[in-house]
């Protein structure tokens, strides 16, 4: 299990067996480099479990993603959307689980 210092995350799920880990953190300009290393491994660990699963859920791939940075005066936001199979998101929730709201 992995602890998350910033990106808090939560899952939710369909009746299709297709979940959704959405994690957010809100840092201040001197974090905010730290919060989107945080994305970074969450995405390197995604694509190490699963090398050729990335791409679109509904052609077949297990999991997919979006990372959206913003700023707001001195407050910086990584949002990062992950998609994917129940399994996947299994997976997810045993890597992450100190992470999860």
């Amino acid at each position: 299990m992995t602890a998350l210092h910033y990106l808090t995350f939560e899952i939710s799920e369909d009746t299709d067996g297709i979940g959704t880990a959405e994690g957010m953190a809100s840092t201040d300009a001197e974090t905010h480099a730290r919060a989107l290393a945080e994305a970074q491994a969450v995405l390197t660990w995604a694509q190490a479990r699963s090398p050729h699963g990335h791409g679109p859920l509904d052609e077949g791939f297990e999991w997919d993603h979006d990372l959206q940075i913003s700023q707001e005066g001195d407050w910086h936001t990584v949002t990062l959307t992950l998609s994917g199979t129940a399994a996947f998101l299994d997976a997810f929730r045993r890597r992450f689980a100190a992470s999860l709201e």
